[in-house]
């Protein structure tokens, strides 16, 4: 962008923003007025408790348990999961489940326990269900994980929702994690925690609470087990945890707390027990597999808002090539667009968009379009004129368009929650897809609206199409998002079918992974922030959602050469692996940091390359078993405390433990070593875990240990797929898994396994298949204990 484009570009901005104010006022002044009149006043409430069970009726995989003033409804699913609802509510219709319901398993058996309870004894878990509604998940060996107290419901006399509250105890050495992107994890310890998706307006730090994507969802780590539990209910409301204390032999243990309170919706409940592994894959099959990226999107991307033109998107990308630099995607920000209306580019600053695209793809370079859900409210615009003739904006309780502020203006937001809107909506990306773009990045989308004082969203009381249901925003909001991705990935996968979509969105819910990933939305540049995105990725990983990253070198502000390296090197080793920062922020781009700064970025671009035939496979293996990328280090171990209580370094797959640098002034760090043999991968030198050891961790790189005997896939320096194998300990055999990619199409590459073994004096790689055991596909470079 020269000295011109971005003085235009400030000035609009400035512009803007003053007629934005006094909009905000009003919209807020609206908003508060909508709701006043869509939303009854809540009068007397009377609470209600479950009372004794009075009547049993057995059904498939569990049954249903008459209380005095309530009933429950218990079922076991073939793949394990647990599911319970109170008060009639079933699993269905669910924005979380993927498809159906599982079927029941046969196996499990509703039958009579002691003191008047009942039980539900399956494979995987037993539950136990009192006289008066408390319900008992525990082991197979009858180790106690969780146990739910009877719900408090307050119910308002003149109808309406139900207010409810379900409070749990967990074992005293339980921790938790999850409830979505956190800044203050992976580990939440206590506090409270609110279940409503939020633009907090301002970039955030760790310890802000909510964000952009949140989630009913927790897994709780504990000595006997590990278990993940879904409450099923798209409705505001807060989680407060309260981890447990031991009591140092004394007896005296005191459990671990949770307690969560909704504002409505149903009271129902998904529980898996078993392994960490095990329970995300059971996750998987319930609420769908991740969405498999096409490899280009493994890659490095770079976006800025406020690139402004043609011009200085070549000067970028001309940069990107003259320094040597791996580049794989370049995203344009609401400034490409046409006044900020979506669907549409601006002629004067960006004249032949699909001529530049061309170019940049025979570069290797895709290029991905920002979607904000916000429609400018303005007859003349194509957007909104056919939204308005398809009935496909969101209204007030008395039937007008509901209307707020966003970049564009006056706006008006698509109902997601329709199928028919979001088949109008998936078909609008044909446009975006004749002007050249290969991917899409959702934002906006919590929904947000500006607004000078009050929540900056939708009224409460507008209205939504709910899957036919009908019903308010106070159920939709935590949803809208994640509709919004679904309407994008079924359109493109009807405009290009021979190509998986590239859909990634700043809100979500539970689910959100079979369409895409998200990213960490407007962090604070700063250490704290480098801190927060890690606890982003880890968290949204363990919901389920292993596609993520967050904006290198902070959304705001401009980067210390020695932050920015240290952000540049932990996103070489995430999923998404993006730079991106707003229009006033400094730059982003490795060379204006300096000529070492420079050689180091380089240096980590290079490393992402190699790896890419790895992040490849972890792909395939995360859609086919819900695993994410990116592990916490207690994934294989969650026996282990010490690794409970690790929060700055994580598992990359299963062959890869990496320990980035998040503290200023840092060149030598404690590592918290899981079992077995590891080897540094620079120094080449072995530590035996468990333990805790010191590295060096020079500005050049982050501590990366490979654990012994594992069988990476790496890109060699011909280009083609090389196996880096890290020699096992002796005595010990190792081996890994391999996927390659058939391109970004649909076919599914077989999954090839290796072990690695020693021979005599010498370590011997073996391919394993049905057939028979065969030597490998690819070139193998030995390492580890003098083998390079």
């Amino acid at each position: 962008m020269d000295g011109r484009d971005l003085v235009r570009s400030m000035k609009a901005v400035g512009s803007v923003g003053a007629a934005q104010r006094v909009r905000t006022v009003r919209a807020a002044w609206r908003r508060r007025r909508a709701d006043a009149a869509g939303l009854p006043a809540r009068g007397a409430e009377r609470a209600r408790v479950p009372g004794p069970v009075q009547e049993v009726e057995p059904g498939p995989g569990g049954g249903t348990l008459r209380f005095s003033r309530s009933e429950l409804r218990i079922l076991v699913a073939v793949n394990g999961a647990v599911f319970w609802g109170w008060d009639g509510a079933e699993p269905e219709p669910s924005y979380a489940l993927a498809g159906r319901c599982p079927e029941p398993d046969p196996r499990a058996v509703l039958e009579p326990d002691k003191d008047g309870g009942w039980r539900v004894v399956a494979e995987r878990v037993t539950v136990v269900v009192s006289r008066h509604g408390a319900i008992d998940v525990c082991t197979p060996g009858g180790m106690t994980l969780r146990r739910d107290l009877p719900p408090r419901w307050w119910e308002p006399r003149d109808g309406g929702p139900a207010r409810w509250m379900q409070r749990s105890e967990v074992a005293a050495d339980a921790r938790f994690f999850g409830l979505g992107g956190r800044a203050s994890g992976p580990r939440l310890r206590g506090g409270t925690y609110r279940l409503w998706n939020t633009d907090p307006r301002r970039p955030f730090g760790r310890g802000d609470d909510p964000l952009y994507l949140t989630m009913p969802v927790q897994l709780v780590v504990a000595d006997a087990a590990t278990h993940l539990v879904f409450h099923d209910t798209s409705w505001d409301g807060t989680v407060t945890l309260r981890e447990g204390e031991e009591g140092a032999g004394s007896g005296h243990d005191r459990s671990g707390f949770c307690e969560l309170r909704m504002d409505g919706g149903p009271l129902r409940c998904w529980v898996v027990v078993g392994t960490p592994a095990r329970v995300l894959l059971a996750w998987a099959s319930l609420t769908g597999a991740p969405a498999l990226p096409p490899a280009w999107a493994l890659g490095h991307h770079h976006a800025r808002w406020g690139f402004g033109s043609e011009q200085e998107v070549r000067r970028i990308v001309a940069g990107y090539l003259e320094h040597g630099l791996p580049l794989d995607a370049l995203h344009l920000d609401i400034d490409h667009f046409d006044e900020h209306q979506v669907f549409t580019v601006d002629q004067d600053r960006f004249p032949k968009l699909p001529v530049l695209a061309e170019e940049l793809r025979r570069d290797g370079i895709r290029l991905v379009s920002i979607v904000d859900p916000a429609v400018r409210a303005a007859r003349g615009n194509a957007v909104y004129d056919s939204g308005v003739a398809e009935d496909a904006f969101v209204r007030d309780a008395s039937g007008r368009l509901v209307e707020g502020v966003v970049w564009p203006g006056e706006s008006v937001f698509p109902d997601f929650t329709h199928a028919r809107v979001r088949r109008w909506w998936g078909g609008l990306y044909a446009e975006r897809l004749a002007q050249g773009f290969a991917g899409f990045w959702h934002d906006m989308n919590e929904p947000a609206s500006f607004t000078a004082f009050g929540e900056s969203t939708l009224p409460r009381s507008a209205r939504h199409d709910l899957e036919g249901r009908g019903g308010d925003h106070r159920e939709a909001h935590n949803v809208y998002g994640l509709c919004m991705a679904w309407a994008a990935y079924e359109g493109l996968r009807e405009l290009v079918p021979e190509e998986r979509p590239f859909v990634f969105s700043r809100s979500g819910w539970a689910g959100l992974q079979r369409y895409g990933g998200t990213w960490s939305g407007d962090v604070a540049t700063g250490w704290p922030g480098l801190r927060a995105s890690l606890s982003l990725v880890l968290g949204l990983g363990l919901c389920g959602v292993p596609y993520s990253g967050p904006d290198v070198g902070g959304f705001d502000g401009s980067p210390s050469p020695e932050l920015y390296l240290r952000w540049f090197q932990l996103g070489a080793y995430l999923p998404l692996f993006r730079t991106h920062a707003s229009l006033r922020a400094g730059r982003r781009e490795p060379w204006e940091f300096g000529p070492e700064v420079l050689e180091h970025a380089r240096a980590a671009l290079i490393e992402r390359r190699r790896l890419l035939p790895y992040f490849v496979t972890l792909a395939h293996l995360a859609r086919r078993t819900g695993a994410p990328y990116v592990r916490p280090v207690w994934w294989g171990a969650p026996e282990d405390r010490a690794l409970r209580d690790c929060e700055d370094a994580f598992l990359l797959g299963d062959c890869l433990l990496v320990a980035p640098v998040l503290d200023a002034g840092t060149d030598r760090r404690a590592v918290q070593l899981p079992r077995g043999l590891w080897y540094d991968t620079a120094t080449g030198r072995a530590y035996e875990g468990p333990g805790q050891v010191r590295v060096d961790a020079p500005l050049s790189r982050v501590p990366v240990l490979a654990r012994a005997g594992a069988v990476i896939p790496v890109r060699g320096e011909d280009g083609g797929l090389e196996l880096e194998v890290w020699t096992p300990a002796r005595g010990r055999t190792g081996g890994g898994l391999v996927v390659r990619d058939a391109g970004d199409g649909w076919d599914e590459p077989e999954i090839e396994r290796y072990v690695a073994r020693w021979e005599g004096r010498r370590v011997v790689v073996e391919r394993e298949s049905e057939d028979g055991v065969h030597e490998p596909s690819h070139p193998v470079r030995v390492r580890g204990l003098g083998g390079g």
